[in-house]
């Protein structure tokens, strides 16, 4: 998230990503193990054939659909921000919603794929918003305790 904007605040903001990770797994193009989304960041556990690639569909297309809701509702603050935070050289576009570039770690091994899910799902927890992970609406926590969740996640690693 561009400079930790809290654009994820609003039921109809995560849908937006729900939908494209939905979209991109129909495809074949990404298996999502595990995820958390807060009010100003996300963190997910993916694989990709090209997860570079991935990323960048994925940023491209729920920046424009973000942007879409946000000019729909009249977010003119948002958008301002939005558009105050776009970088210099992004000549051909007026708002910049996500920070370039991603962070993708390797996991390697079974004991570091669960490190990695736990700490994801133990975020909402450590910022004190719930006091177990399960209980944080837009997280694959449920889904690992076999209850049904927001999206589809792979458990099997």
């Amino acid at each position: 998230m561009n400079n930790w904007l809290a654009l994820f605040t609003r039921p109809q903001t995560v849908e937006i990503l729900l939908d494209s990770w939905r979209f991109l797994q129909r495809e074949g193009n990404l298996t999502l193990f595990g995820y958390v989304i807060l009010e100003n960041h996300l963190h997910l556990v993916a694989a990709s054939p090209d997860l570079s690639a991935t990323m960048q569909r994925f940023k491209s297309w729920t920046a424009r659909r973000v942007i879409d809701y946000l000019e729909e509702v009249h977010a003119r603050r948002t958008l301002e921000l939005l558009a105050l935070l776009k970088r210099a050289h992004k000549t051909a576009t007026t708002y910049q919603v996500w920070e370039e570039g991603s962070h993708p770690q390797a996991i390697a091994g079974e004991a570091m794929m669960r490190q990695k899910i736990d700490y994801i799902h133990h975020n909402p927890v450590a910022r004190g918003y719930v006091d177990r992970p399960e209980h944080w609406r837009y997280s694959s926590a449920r889904n690992y305790l076999g209850q049904p969740g927001l999206i589809e996640v792979c458990r099997e690693w």
